[in-house]
């Protein structure tokens, strides 16, 4: 019996505790992942996505906490983010829009940036109809954000906050939307996120899994990068 206990110990419990004493703190501090439940990113993520999360985006943390050791950079605008939310400590996926010190304004669907109206391409929506499931005409354009060109939707059927007063982000601070701007629990209503409270940055989807379909794999989704191509 001993000679067995030591046996496991050796050839099974060792390697797997190696491993992860190697990757556990890689997993915390260089590159993790993150499940989207919500479609409060449609239609640049959808339900049952994989995302990475480049956690070297913006700086090097302490793994297991938010304790920076170094920094190299901080979050651009449009870049997609995952934060803790500072409402009650939820990880959330939203993009960056307003950076520290933008008035940041929304008047019926239309973001305004230090007083300056964003531009919209509209697109037809078709492509994503498929996996919309909240209402049957979603509006779909694509938000010329800066240099940042990226899709937002609109629900028309749904009640939302469509528009907010001017509103100064705080130094330190970031103010975060939702693609799907009538479905998004963001800065609308959580305020600002603080910088030590951002994760790293999501370059792209991983995988895709559709939860209205069994979590049938949604192919053409796989390593689906965040940016719009020829916008």
């Amino acid at each position: 019996m001993k000679r067995m206990a030591n046996k496991i110990w050796r050839e099974w419990i060792c390697p797997l505790a190696l491993v992860f004493i190697i990757v556990a703190p890689l997993k915390s501090a260089v590159a993790d992942w993150n499940w989207v439940p919500t479609g409060s990113m449609k239609p640049s993520i959808l339900e049952g996505e994989l995302v990475l999360v480049n956690k070297l985006a913006y700086d090097l943390k302490v793994p297991f906490t938010t304790l920076h050791l170094s920094t190299w950079g901080n979050p651009l605008r449009g870049d997609v983010v995952v934060f803790y939310s500072p409402k009650d400590g939820t990880r959330l996926v939203k993009r960056v829009i307003g950076l520290p010190g933008d008035t940041v304004e929304l008047r019926n669907e239309v973001l305004y940036l230090n007083g300056i109206p964003q531009q919209y391409s509209l697109r037809d929506s078709a492509p994503f109809l498929r996996d919309v499931f909240e209402d049957k005409n979603p509006v779909v354009a694509i938000e010329h954000l800066e240099a940042c060109d990226h899709y937002v939707m609109s629900l028309p059927s749904r009640q939302a906050l469509r528009s907010f007063r001017p509103l100064v982000v705080p130094p330190d601070h970031y103010f975060m939307m939702g693609d799907s701007r009538d479905t998004s629990a963001d800065s609308r209503f959580i305020g600002p996120v603080s910088r030590e409270e951002i994760v790293g940055r999501v370059p792209r989807v991983i995988l895709s899994f559709d939860p209205s379909r069994h979590f049938l794999p949604r192919l053409q989704r796989f390593l689906q990068p965040m940016k719009v191509d020829g916008a």
